[in-house]
């Protein structure tokens, strides 16, 4: 049993990383720059499997991969950011990407809690069975 609740925190642990990501990047997808500056890029959680002799031992996170930093030009020559041309940078992220993996994410999330409620609930009937 104790595996089993080691397992869901690190479920819980993956997707609360993922979720954290995905709100940074819904929370910048209108930040503008100056062309001459990089865009904001958003942060993409890589998640590995943990192995132990063959079986699976839960997940972690393997790393944050980063978006296109060249975003894209969009004109807006009233920006006071924008150059010349007129033009400035936004973040190349897309917004239903975003709120679709952000669903995946929350998912996730409450399956791994509502599996540690349950592993939970196992141990305690466990523990009442050996006090009767």
């Amino acid at each position: 049993m104790f595996d089993s609740l080691s397992v869901n925190g690190t479920g819980m642990h993956v997707h609360q990383t993922w979720m954290n990501a995905l709100s940074d990047n819904i929370s910048n997808v209108n930040t503008v720059r100056a062309t001459s500056e990089t865009a904001f890029q958003a942060r993409y959680v890589v998640a590995q499997s943990l192995e132990d002799g063959g079986t699976g031992d839960g997940v972690r996170v393997a790393g944050i991969e980063l978006g296109d930093a060249d975003g894209r030009l969009v004109y807006s020559p009233d920006h006071p950011l924008a150059d010349a041309k007129g033009y400035v940078r936004l973040p190349d992220i897309d917004m239903g990407e975003q709120m679709t993996d952000l669903i995946m994410a929350q998912r996730g999330y409450q399956a791994n809690l509502s599996s540690l409620d349950r592993v939970r609930a196992s141990y305690q009937a466990a523990i009442q069975m050996g006090r009767g």
